[in-house]
């Protein structure tokens, strides 16, 4: 059998070396490519030489040897070689790469969640056409993805025109969330949060923005965008609860009422393993494997919105149309790089994205400007 020969984007970052994790412990299934990262030309080499890798690209580079911009990671995630696209850049740089792997009729694994929430009916009205699926890799997305499948029914992510549809039978999708470092904090006080202490999370580690948006929960709001398009679900079916051990990764609740969730240990790599398998099981993943005894006093506990305005946001904000969705991902990315970079403190966040909001309906580079213009009003103040 060939092996499944990969690209993968954000190689450099966690998301890119649980792949490539997977990629080593099975080197009888996959081969790598193509890799790129954001700026890292050492640990890119470094990789290269590792996996045996001589398509190479970054997001931005003096290096006259490594392709570099936008349209060389373009370039890269449709490369001619590629079964498959691992989509790991963080943010808005990854969505016209991974337009460009499903023009070329690669399939993408796709982990960035802002590709999903800025163009999601585009990127799913492309994927159809071209006969091309999108693979979840984020935990959450992935165990609703496992729960949906049936011998007899697909999810839209991967569904062809004359496959019955998972969703059909979905009463309810209820995403799981860690909760942060916040989860047990009894004052919580946004004006007062540290960028130290939001990037402190208690069992992920992850890139700072993304550890930023789990500390206001804004990962949670992102990834119910994500999931209406990927399951072609409403709103309304819709719920998040917090669960603190992260065991359970996220549940579907069907029409005839059962209940069905995906279980395992927090590794990043398991979920990774079924996208590259997909619609097989490789055997012997590279994490260990969850014990009867580790699922003992789980919680679940519904999320206070009062203490994470940001969700609550999302919440107000889905079920007035998919205008929404590119305003709450940019103007959050606009407001966590000022946090991040101490311009805000951390209640502005909310407050950015609220002003966004509010302005209504705009082209990508409009709502850009309000909340750049928002962070500077706040930073001034």
């Amino acid at each position: 059998m060939r092996r499944k020969r990969l690209v993968i984007l954000g190689a450099t970052g966690s998301i890119g070396a649980s792949t490539l994790r997977v990629i080593a412990a099975h080197p009888d299934l996959f081969e790598v490519v193509g890799l790129a990262a954001g700026r890292d030309t050492a640990k890119l080499r470094e990789l290269a030489a590792r996996f045996n890798v001589r398509n190479l690209a970054l997001a931005d580079s003096d290096d006259p040897t490594i392709p570099h911009g936008k349209q060389a990671l373009c370039d890269l995630a449709a490369h001619p070689d590629a079964d498959l696209t691992v989509m790991a850049i963080a943010g808005m740089a990854g969505y016209e790469p991974t337009l460009a792997a499903i023009e070329a009729g690669h399939d993408v694994a796709l982990a960035t969640k802002e590709v999903l929430v800025m163009a999601g009916e585009e990127v799913m009205r492309r994927r159809a056409a071209k006969g091309v699926r999108i693979l979840p890799l984020d935990s959450e997305h992935s165990a609703l993805f496992q729960a949906l499948q049936g011998e007899a029914y697909r999810p839209a992510c991967v569904r062809t025109a004359d496959e019955p549809a998972a969703e059909a039978r979905v009463a309810e999708a209820i995403l799981t969330a860690s909760g942060g470092p916040f989860l047990r904090r009894k004052e919580l006080d946004w004006k007062r949060v540290t960028v130290a202490e939001a990037l402190n999370h208690p069992r992920w580690r992850m890139g700072p923005k993304v550890t930023i948006d789990s500390a206001t929960m804004m990962n949670k709001g992102l990834e119910l965008i994500e999931a209406i398009h990927l399951f072609n679900l409403r709103p309304d079916q819709l719920r998040v609860w917090i669960h603190p051990q992260s065991i359970v990764h996220s549940l579907v609740r069907f029409r005839d009422g059962a209940l069905l969730a995906q279980l395992g240990v927090a590794d990043m790599a398991l979920p990774i393993q079924y996208a590259l398998t997909w619609p097989d099981r490789a055997a012997d993943a590279p994490v260990e494997p969850l014990s009867l005894a580790q699922m003992q006093g789980l919680e679940f506990i519904e999320p206070d919105l009062s203490r994470f305005p940001c969700l609550h946001l999302v919440f107000e904000a889905l079920p007035q149309g998919t205008w929404t969705h590119p305003i709450l991902t940019l103007a959050n990315e606009v407001a966590v790089r000022a946090f991040l970079a101490g311009r805000i403190t951390a209640d502005r966040i909310a407050a950015v994205i609220e002003e966004a909001l509010a302005a209504g309906p705009a082209p990508f580079d409009a709502i850009l400007r309000q909340a750049e213009a928002s962070v500077d009003r706040f930073a001034a103040s």
